[in-house]
């Protein structure tokens, strides 16, 4: 699916009587890039298991298109050990073919990874991209590559630390690619080519420009007040771009400690973000005049409210997602006002996992394995199902494509049908 303007994908993703049941989930974070499909018609949440399958390491989320399930692993190719992009079959599991990425014998900050300690364990942290019949992909070492999504045939590469001066942060890369059109777009370049745009059908580096540092959150793409652009969260704070040209259209700052890996949410005229290591919450009003944007905060939450590496999903105007800060096995399933930053309430027992929204429906995992759907409602706290599917630790998105959720641990992948 080629990623145009994300009105015009909104549009198609519920034209007719089109629902997340017959829908593939190409992108990281869905077909809008915000965590957000349609309901689920009928749906009973019984969430049978149809298969799983090995996933050695890492914390990459499924990209499910065209009967094929994809993401990245860590393996051997030709006695050396790094990550692999893998191919299964979305019906079966089984799979299908995989491809060596960059090798990496040592992490940066990784290790051996239990259960429930704040070992994060190496792999990958990025998730593959699909788009005109093409699979798109960073590694940890901000390598940038595409296949062909049949065959799993090299199409190209491009090193961002040998081609752009790349500069490279704690635990590595591990952001997703962006595609606008035939615009890839990624941080992690040097000074003056910090933020890049691929042309997504060579490789070749389209615009280039900026210093700012990049961190682990994914750019996001978004429509604000009728001005089409992709949001960068740099060490420097929000970075608003037009994603064909890569000028800067507005700039917001916002702390950085360590490590910023959850990616801004747009809900409206209102961007939100946060971040872990003491720095928490906040929001900005983006207004324009003249033909320009600007940003303004309008709430702050220091050192609380925080999204360590989940991003949470918006539904009118209120955020549900994860709200912790290495609460491991404990953190709560939380919703906020995205107007005010008012915590609305709170459920305890899911640590640093994952959410997305099918309809009014919050499919969320836990840390320990669990896959748990509850109401996206900002009164309370009302579960529809739970189900312990997962062996290892469980950090990545899951996805609902098809009438089915994949998500996987750094042990394993599954597949479950949800009516």
């Amino acid at each position: 699916m080629t990623r145009t303007h994300l009105t015009t994908v909104i549009g198609l993703a519920l034209a007719g009587a089109a629902s997340a049941a017959t829908a593939d989930w190409a992108a990281f974070r869905g077909p809008a890039g915000n965590g957000i499909v349609p309901a689920v018609s009928g749906a009973s949440w019984s969430l049978k298991q149809v298969w799983k399958s090995p996933t050695n390491l890492g914390f990459s989320s499924f990209a499910v298109a065209d009967g094929k399930a994809y993401t990245l692993v860590t393996g051997e190719s030709d006695g050396n050990t790094g990550e692999m992009l893998l191919c299964l079959d979305e019906k079966t599991g089984k799979e299908i073919w995989s491809k060596p990425l960059s090798i990496i014998p040592k992490y940066d900050g990784g290790g051996d990874a239990g259960t429930q300690d704040n070992k994060g364990g190496d792999g990958s942290r990025s998730t593959p991209v699909v788009d005109g019949g093409k699979v798109y992909v960073i590694d940890s070492l901000l390598g940038v590559f595409c296949f062909d999504a049949a065959s799993g045939a090299q199409v190209w590469s491009h090193d961002v630390m040998k081609e752009n001066s790349g500069e490279m942060i704690k635990w590595q890369n591990a952001a997703s690619p962006l595609i606008d059109g035939d615009i890839l777009m990624l941080a992690g370049g040097g000074a003056g080519q910090a933020l890049l745009g691929l042309n997504k059908n060579t490789g070749k580096v389209v615009w280039k420009g900026e210093d700012d540092k990049m961190t682990h959150a994914s750019p996001i793409l978004a429509d604000i007040l009728g001005v089409h652009q992709t949001i960068f969260f740099t060490q420097t704070g929000l970075v608003g771009v037009n994603p064909q040209k890569g000028d800067v259209l507005w700039r917001a700052e916002f702390p950085f400690k360590v490590s910023t890996a959850a990616s801004p949410v747009v809900f409206e005229d209102i961007v939100y973000c946060s971040a872990g290591y003491g720095v928490g919450a906040g929001a900005f009003k983006i207004s324009k005049k003249g033909g320009k944007l600007a940003a303004a905060q309008i709430w702050r939450r220091e050192n609380e409210c925080f999204n360590h590496w989940s991003t949470p999903v918006v539904k009118d105007g209120y955020l549900y997602g994860m709200f912790s800060f290495k609460e491991y096995g404990a953190g709560p399933l939380a919703c906020v006002d995205i107007r005010t930053g008012e915590d609305k309430w709170k459920e305890g027992g899911f640590g640093p996992g994952q959410v997305i929204l099918a309809g009014d429906k919050i499919i969320a995992t836990s840390d320990k394995g669990e896959i748990v759907v509850s109401e996206a409602n900002p009164e309370k706290y009302k579960e529809v199902a739970r189900k312990d599917v997962l062996d290892g630790k469980v950090w990545s998105y899951p996805i609902l494509a098809n009438g089915k959720i994949f998500a996987r641990s750094t042990a394993e992948g599954v597949c479950l049908e949800v009516n």
